[in-house]
């Protein structure tokens, strides 16, 4: 094994969305010498900054993990691809580009648990000077801010009907999801600047990777944290097929997000101890927590035939669509080719007696069987309604300490009861919302989940159509030191380790109600200035 050459003071494992705000933090000050290793490459393929692009980079080795969840008993054995971003950037390179902070009740539930300085009037500071807001600055949100916000740069005749149809169902148009308070109906607000994908590593590792005293590695995969008399000195990573060493002379920060910290931690012997004796790894720090309290967003993607208008499905089949969608995009920056691919969001109540908004839609001009693969041919939507508070509990184990095996990731969705309900339920939303007077001059006809599921049998047709919204949280979870199940502390520092960190979207206790990659910005944000004020 080789020295690593240089000396830092602190070691960062993923440039993803978390790892590229911390570099940057850190690294403001000339006197702290940073490592960033990635494990993917660089971020200079035409789709990883032309928002469509997910439709390419998702499901494709270049840009993707390409992880698989074990057969699920809740989705009637179903697997399903997880993706997981492998690049600079991480996953906000080819993510839906949706900024959500979530609910204000979301953060104040954090703090509830004893974890002091995460509820929402901490937080929100942190998220008001992160952005670069279109609505400039306001109580609720900042300017000049590195994280750029703007709204949708196109419409569909098809999304304003959907929204008119929501609103005579009495879930209020809102401008704006990110106040605290995200009930209600509107246009998503994304990640972009000028009609171009603004990921983490646009937003704040391109401005900082030229300080002398940060170093950008890619192609480096991490293997290991290396603990010396209980503390973290380092890491040991491989690229372009050597074996290197690297020491940390203040803090290793694990920032590869909630699937990549997890099999780093486990690697190093710092998990469960029976999980990791049968993955053939000495236990070095028996933590419990590690890999469990796995969360996700489950969606119920229903799609609707539509007629008399145009969706995207038409317009991807047709060389004068195609044309015209390029042209707009090369001479206005506009037109589909800037879109996400959800633009309406609509947040409600799947019944009520939930005391606040418990799912939220993605409703997207366009419809195909999953992602990676091509559009339908014929016109239609897709409404997909998730859960935002599952309470059904998974777990990511490593199946062995090689670098190249496949992590374990069991989500065990539709575990609960409650979670079965809240799946029926939301389906049975939809189907309201689908028979409003605005879409009836669309003449839409259910063509997922499909007649052949009865309101009687709607939970059995959420584990048919169920599939990830790929937001895996909550697998090194923060906690108080008297939870048996917490990996870190409420400063992220894990728990019998000295000298090492996880921040990343696998520290948060309980899921946030939205879209997750905004929230994971912040707790970087929140992380780097924890280690700035303790210097």
């Amino acid at each position: 094994m080789q020295v690593f050459p240089g000396e830092y003071d602190y070691v960062i494992a993923g440039a993803g969305s978390a790892g590229c705000v911390v570099a940057n933090r850190l690294s403001e000050n000339p006197k702290n010498r940073v490592l960033l290793l990635e494990a993917g490459g660089q971020d200079n393929w035409i789709w990883f900054h032309i928002p469509v692009g997910y439709l390419f980079a998702i499901g494709n080795p270049r840009s993707d993990w390409m992880f698989e969840t074990t057969p699920q008993p809740g989705l009637n054995g179903r697997q399903l691809n997880y993706p997981r971003g492998k690049v600079l950037g991480g996953s906000s390179a080819i993510n839906a580009m949706i900024t959500m902070r979530g609910q204000a009740e979301d953060y104040d539930g954090w703090r509830d648990l004893g974890l002091p300085g995460w509820g929402w009037e901490d937080v929100l500071p942190v998220f008001r000077d992160l952005e670069d807001h279109f609505l400039g600055p306001s109580d609720h949100h900042g300017a000049g801010g590195d994280w750029r916000v703007e709204p949708p740069r196109v419409r569909w005749d098809i999304l304003d009907a959907v929204q008119e149809a929501a609103a005579e169902m009495g879930i209020p148009k809102t401008p704006d999801f990110n106040t605290g308070n995200n009930e209600g109906a509107g246009y998503f607000h994304v990640n972009q600047k000028a009609g171009r994908r603004w990921s983490t590593a646009r937003g704040f590792l391109k401005p900082a990777k030229n300080r002398p005293n940060l170093r950008v590695e890619t192609g480096a995969l991490i293997y290991k944290v290396i603990v010396y008399r209980g503390r973290a000195i380092g890491l040991v990573f491989e690229q372009h097929g050597q074996r290197f060493r690297v020491s940390a002379k203040a803090e290793t920060l694990l920032c590869a997000g909630a699937i990549g910290s997890v099999q780093i931690l486990q690697r190093s012997g710092i998990g469960p101890a029976e999980s990791l004796k049968e993955a053939g790894v000495t236990p070095v720090v028996d933590l419990p927590g590690v890999g469990g309290n796995l969360q996700d967003h489950l969606q119920q993607r229903a799609i609707y035939k539509v007629e008399n208008t145009i969706t995207l499905n038409q317009t991807y089949y047709s060389l004068f669509g195609k044309a015209k969608m390029g042209l707009d995009y090369l001479f206005r920056r506009r037109g589909p080719l800037t879109m996400a691919p959800s633009q309406l969001g609509i947040f409600t109540r799947s019944s009520p007696k939930h005391s606040r908004a418990n799912i939220q839609f993605h409703v997207q001009p366009l419809s195909l069987d999953k992602f990676g693969d091509p559009l339908h041919r014929f016109p239609a939507i897709t409404v997909a309604a998730c859960n935002l508070r599952p309470t059904s509990r998974g777990r990511i184990r490593i199946a062995s300490p090689a670098l190249d095996a496949a992590p374990i990731i069991d989500p065990n969705y539709l575990a609960t009861d409650e979670d079965r309900q809240v799946a029926a339920d939301a389906i049975r939303v939809t189907r309201r919302l689908m028979d409003q007077p605005a879409l009836k001059p669309f003449t839409p006809i259910e063509h997922l989940p499909g007649p052949d599921y009865p309101d009687t049998d709607l939970a059995r047709a959420a584990g048919d159509i169920g599939t990830t919204i790929f937001h895996p949280v909550g697998t090194a979870k923060m906690g108080r030191d008297d939870d048996p199940d917490a990996v870190v502390n409420a400063r992220l520092q894990v728990r019998g380790v000295q000298g090492l960190r996880v921040i990343d979207a696998s520290v948060m206790p309980t899921i946030t109600s939205g879209n997750t990659n905004t929230p994971t910005i912040m707790i970087a944000a929140k992380g780097a200035q924890m280690i700035l004020d303790e210097l």
